[in-house]
């Protein structure tokens, strides 16, 4: 039986999803597991160097991110997704694809909060009118129906957020 699986963190820019993965990442690798994260920005640059925002692109972002994670978790490693991935439907083939060993973990923060947390300035520059198409200001971003974890950022620490998700990981029977 394989011990990989996918952890597919999903939400707004400046939820806290790479924060999050990385404090997991460093746990689970304490546990000496094999780990390998998947940073939105990071794949744009490498793996998605080219694509740009429309739906179609951002789509197959996603599907390229999924079909790594599905290769490094069927090779008994944990691949750790943290996209944005805005839209429900590419999330759900993904999910399909990687056979019942995909979790998918909603990073929810109000958009307000997303705005505070804006270090990369990319909100002031999409609220202004600058950037167009930008998730939750005027393109949108559709909420997992049912996901396995929620974790609310404005309400806990990133800490509190990663125990959570170790927790999940063993009743799950992952861990």
């Amino acid at each position: 039986m394989t011990t990989g699986f996918t952890l597919w963190f999903t939400g707004l820019s400046g939820a806290g999803k790479s924060t999050i993965s990385e404090i997991v990442e460093r746990e689970l690798r304490a546990l000496g597991r094999k780990v390998e994260v998947l940073d939105g920005d990071v794949v744009r640059t490498h793996l998605s160097k080219g694509l740009g925002f429309s739906k179609e692109d951002r789509d197959t972002n996603i599907r390229r991110i999924g079909w790594v994670c599905e290769v490094l978790s069927r090779n008994d490693v944990i691949a750790i997704a943290a996209a944005i991935s805005p839209y429900r439907a590419v999330r759900d083939e993904v999910r399909e694809r990687h056979g019942g060993r995909f979790i998918e973990i909603f990073i929810d923060v109000p958009l307000e909060v997303a705005i505070e947390r804006d270090v990369k300035g990319l909100y002031k520059k999409a609220l202004a009118g600058e950037i167009k198409g930008f998730t939750g200001v005027d393109d949108p971003y559709e909420p997992p129906l049912d996901p396995e974890l929620i974790i609310h950022t404005d309400q806990e620490t990133p800490q509190a957020s990663a125990a959570r998700i170790l927790t999940a990981l063993r009743q799950l029977g992952y861990l």
